[in-house]
């Protein structure tokens, strides 16, 4: 079985709302020197084929669905 981790973020430049806002709100409740939040989409999955089969499948799951390539970044770790 390979276990793959995909995170998925924003390219550097691209507005990132969610995080300014949870930067913002983190800041009225009390917590000091945050210097930036991102959010980061992180996908787990479960395979039993193996690492370098799954790791080509990944790919084309970001491509086909998972990562916006225009705006975003992923990376692919096996675990």
């Amino acid at each position: 079985m390979t276990v793959l981790e995909i995170r998925i973020e924003l390219k550097k430049g691209v507005a990132d709302p969610e995080g300014k806002n949870t930067k913002k709100t983190l800041e009225s409740l009390g917590f000091k020197g945050i210097n930036s939040v991102k959010t980061v989409k992180m996908f787990e999955i479960d395979t039993d084929m193996p690492a370098d089969e799954a790791v080509r499948s990944a790919e084309e799951m970001c491509r086909k669905l998972l990562a916006n390539p225009v705006i975003q970044n992923y990376r692919i770790d096996v675990r």
